[in-house]
């Protein structure tokens, strides 16, 4: 496996591509696309260029993967971002362009099935950022979340290190987006008490890989995982996403990485605040807090007979709840169980 690559950081007044790798939906809600594309220009100054596919409803997974190496391969381009995820990115990585991509790195930032492109990118040595997609944190009814906003800012922009801020406020019900009128008003927010460790109380420092769960035991089905041995000394992040797998689910695709000789190559996980509400669900807080409960219960089962000396954190802010923090995939984090800190450097 190659060493990993910091990509040159793009600056205000650059040109960012925007693409649809997964699902059309920009096609769909042109709205919230273009609320998201308002906010790239005028909150961060960034030239927002649209590829043909990123709002074709049903382009196919070679349309997709021919304009993912297009924007790797323009040299007016300084970043990648995904508009939204979907369900089958996976069928796009067979098509890229491997020599291009790794010849011209640049920042891609995206997350839930964007796992896919997350761990395709680490394959080939480039550090890419967990979070950002257009239509998510950036087209948040009302504003951007403040902590969403910065940490976004500092992943673009910054090269150093971050500590990252627990956040304390918390949203996993996002406004109906065929609702036109809910576009400047915020999402329902609870107050949270921040994140929870348990586990080793130690420093743990090295590269970070992971994502939505659900999207690792796909890629690991299909056979497109590192062996475990590339893993060690790396930190885990896991989240799940807005289907809400079951608590006996999350346990066997973490069971079954320590089957793989996965799990105890880790020194820390780390484990996002699991999304216990959509539209088709529709949970009482208290029943939120019992799927909550058992999602971390099933964490532990597994990091207790696996990954018994690692630290475990909970309840970060990533992925699909909000605020939305950006998180470095092959880049390092500094998980400091004593002073109860982390730190990623963008």
């Amino acid at each position: 496996m190659p060493d990993m690559v910091y990509p040159a950081k793009p600056r205000p007044g650059d040109r960012i591509a925007i693409l649809s790798p997964s699902a059309g939906v920009p096609a769909v809600f042109p709205d919230v696309y273009e609320l998201g594309l308002s906010r790239l220009r005028d909150e961060f100054g960034l030239v927002p260029v649209e590829f043909p596919t990123t709002r074709a409803a049903a382009a196919t997974p070679r349309e997709r993967a021919r304009d993912i190496t297009a924007a790797f391969a323009d040299p007016t381009i300084a970043a990648v971002i995904a508009s939204i995820g979907g369900d089958d990115q996976i069928t796009v990585l067979r098509h890229l362009d491997d020599e291009v991509i790794r010849a011209n790195p640049k920042p891609f930032f995206g997350f839930s099935d964007n796992t896919n492109l997350l761990n395709h990118l680490f394959h080939l040595g480039v550090v890419a950022f967990h979070g950002g997609a257009v239509m998510t944190s950036l087209a948040r009814g009302g504003a951007m979340h403040p902590l969403s906003a910065g940490s976004l800012r500092a992943a673009l922009f910054d090269s150093g290190w971050q500590e990252l801020t627990a956040s304390a406020d918390h949203g996993d019900e996002p406004n109906d987006w065929a609702d036109a009128s809910l576009r400047g008003v915020p999402p329902r927010m609870w107050p949270v008490d921040g994140w929870r460790w348990e586990g080793a109380r130690r420093v743990v420092e090295g590269p970070l890989w992971g994502g939505c769960l659900e999207i690792l035991s796909w890629l690991l089905q299909a056979g497109f995982v590192a062996p475990p041995e590339r893993f060690d000394g790396h930190v885990l992040v896991v989240e799940t996403s807005e289907e809400m797998p079951a608590g006996a689910e999350v346990f066997r695709t973490l069971r079954n990485m320590g089957e793989r000789g996965l799990l105890e190559r880790f020194g820390a996980i780390l484990v996002g605040r699991p999304m216990a509400w959509n539209f088709e669900r529709r949970p009482t807080p208290e029943q939120k807090a019992v799927y909550r409960d058992e999602q971390a219960d099933a964490v532990r089962r597994a990091v207790a007979a696996y990954a018994p000396a690692a630290v475990l954190v909970f309840d970060l802010d990533i992925g699909h709840t909000d605020p939305q923090l950006i998180l470095p995939v092959g880049g390092d984090v500094r998980v400091d169980a004593v002073e109860q800190r982390i730190s990623v450097r963008y």
